[in-house]
């Protein structure tokens, strides 16, 4: 296939013409001054040496010199192919469980994370088959489609969370009815579902799908993660999760449930105690099913060809230098002409500034081998040279976000992606930009943002299925989110209020405390003044009757 990758410069083209009129105006002009002097053919004679075709010779000459260096200026790129290999394999679609419970923490480092890398070793393994993923709870939904495309598969992998489903539980009913139905429609190749589980199916109807899957020509295979002993539940701020009673939840690996959906889908159960050995025996499972050639379409990448039209234009142009407009041209006569002279100088300079500008160019193709190595750090130094070269380089800038991307700088890259989706001018490449870019914005949870750049990636590129994808997923988990904010923002408010009761409470039952301290208080001292009274009343009546049974005096006393 060809293309061009700045086909803005092909519209200089349109100066060909231009000049093409322009010099059969000026011949025209010529031969009306000519005919000024007298008849033509006698003027003709008298100038033997005078050629009527080398003028015309020479100017096509630099009219398609100048027409290739338009071209280079384009960047033509060749060799790039979409073809259509045929590989032999199978198809298999994995429905991982992200329950709650999959976050219990007896095996190390989580039955989910063990999950994760027992889907990655299972993605490494696979050559020519074909994978997709679903993820499922109390509810499932395909996180990628059938494909052979695995660097995706791995990077939605990273993405998977417990919050990407709202509806909690496990339905692994709902999980392998949906991988059933999300196969191709091709006969006569082998058809795997991989349920990846703890074996808690709180929904039912299980066995009933694993048997309608195998009556479809499938087979069901499942991977218990976990052990039976059972495991609590963490909630992520130090503290297990809870039932209604108050009651630590215990969560254990169901193996019996386990067998009986592999044995109703006509696959086997494998316990994952180590991520090898059951990789070797789920392979061992995989390899029994029939095989069948498929077709898959591989895209190659695109060569710069402008050195070719680069050494093209510069021999026209070398050429036309030595052809000469008189007829029999000596040594001592060889010269560019005047009004040659002039444009083969700015041809020859455009030659040298289109070469000098390759230097950015240079730079981002051995960036390009550094990153196809694996050194992501030096192919961002190389790529970032490329940068500072030439600003306005789309491919340096995007390779530089995909080099960023690698090693997980996210912020800088969507920058990059960002910058160069606004400078690209092919569509394509413009979308993929603005994709890379909404893919680490969902990978961060940035919904709002994710969408927004999906959009625009579909603005140019409406045929763009996985970006379409991506853009469904993303409102879906932005709505879940959005939920998940409100119920988050009611349990804080409930919260709030309850605390407010509380203190209303607190301070209700403070003032009765204090009225019935005051209320204590008071009745004490009118207790005290009483017995006080009483006391008193005693210590007279005692007196007195001290003072009754005394003898009698006189009554008369002293007056002095």
């Amino acid at each position: 296939m060809f293309r061009f990758e700045d086909p803005i410069y092909l519209y200089l083209l349109a100066v060909i013409p231009v000049l093409a009129v322009i010099r059969w105006l000026m011949v025209r002009q010529q031969k009306k001054r000519l005919r000024a002097f007298g008849d033509l053919e006698l003027i003709r004679e008298l100038m033997p040496d005078v050629s009527r075709f080398r003028p015309l010779v020479k100017f096509c000459l630099l009219l398609m010199a100048l027409s290739l260096l338009i071209v280079m200026l384009a960047r033509p790129q060749f060799g790039t192919k979409i073809s259509h290999e045929k590989r032999t394999g199978i198809e298999t679609i994995i429905a991982m469980d992200i329950s709650n419970s999959m976050l219990a923490e007896d095996v190390t480092p989580s039955r989910l994370d063990r999950a994760k890398m027992m889907v990655e070793n299972l993605v490494d393994n696979f050559t020519n088959d074909k994978i997709g993923l679903i993820v499922f709870a109390g509810d499932a939904f395909i996180q990628l489609p059938i494909t052979s495309d695995y660097v995706s598969a791995k990077m939605f992998l990273s993405s998977i969370d417990p919050s990407m489903i709202a509806v909690q539980g496990t339905d692994i009913a709902k999980a392998v009815s949906m991988a059933s139905h999300s196969f191709t429609q091709e006969e006569g190749i082998g058809k795997a579902i991989i349920v990846i589980t703890d074996g808690e199916d709180h929904e039912g109807g299980a066995l009933e799908a694993a048997k309608e899957a195998k009556d479809r020509g499938h087979r069901v295979y499942v991977l218990g993660v976990g052990s039976t002993k059972g495991a609590p539940i963490p909630t992520g701020d130090g503290d297990f999760m809870k039932d209604n009673t108050g009651q630590t939840v215990m969560t254990g690996l169901n193996e019996e449930m386990c067998r009986q959906i592999a044995q109703a889908g006509g696959g086997a159960y494998i316990h994952v105690e180590n991520n090898s050995s059951a990789q070797e025996k789920l392979d061992a499972e995989l390899d029994k099913l029939a095989k069948k050639e498929t077709e898959t379409t591989i895209y190659s990448e695109y060569d710069e060809q402008f050195q070719a039209v680069g050494i093209i234009a510069l021999l026209l142009l070398v050429l036309e230098a030595f052809i000469l407009e008189i007829k029999n041209p000596l040594l001592k006569n060889v010269s560019l002409f005047r009004r040659k002279k002039v444009s083969t100088i700015i041809a020859l300079l455009l030659v040298a500034g289109t070469v000098a500008a390759q230097s950015d160019r240079q730079l981002v193709r051995q960036g390009n081998k550094q990153f196809k190595a694996g050194n992501f750090a030096d192919a961002e130094v190389l790529y970032r040279k490329a940068v500072e070269k030439n600003p306005r380089n789309p491919q340096a800038v995007y390779n530089l976000g995909l080099s960023l991307m690698r090693q997980q700088k996210d912020s800088a890259a969507v920058q990059q992606f960002m910058d160069a989706g606004k400078m690209e001018t092919n569509p394509i490449r413009r979308a993929q930009s603005y994709h890379n870019a909404g893919v680490i914005c969902q990978g961060k949870k940035m919904y709002g943002e994710a969408i927004e750049v999906y959009k625009e990636a579909l603005r140019n590129n409406p045929t763009d299925d996985q970006t379409r994808y991506n853009l469904a997923v993303c409102k879906r988990q932005q709505q879940q989110q959005q939920q998940q904010q409100k119920q988050q923002q009611k349990q804080d408010q409930k919260q709030e209020q309850k605390k407010e009761e509380q203190k209303q409470e607190q301070q209700q039952q403070k003032q009765e405390q204090q009225k019935q301290q005051e209320q204590q208080m008071s009745r004490e001292n009118a207790e005290q003044m009483l017995n006080a009274a009483m006391q008193e009343e005693k210590q007279t009546q005692q007196r007195m009757k001290k003072a009754q049974q005394q003898p009698n005096r006189r009554k008369l006393e002293k007056n002095w």
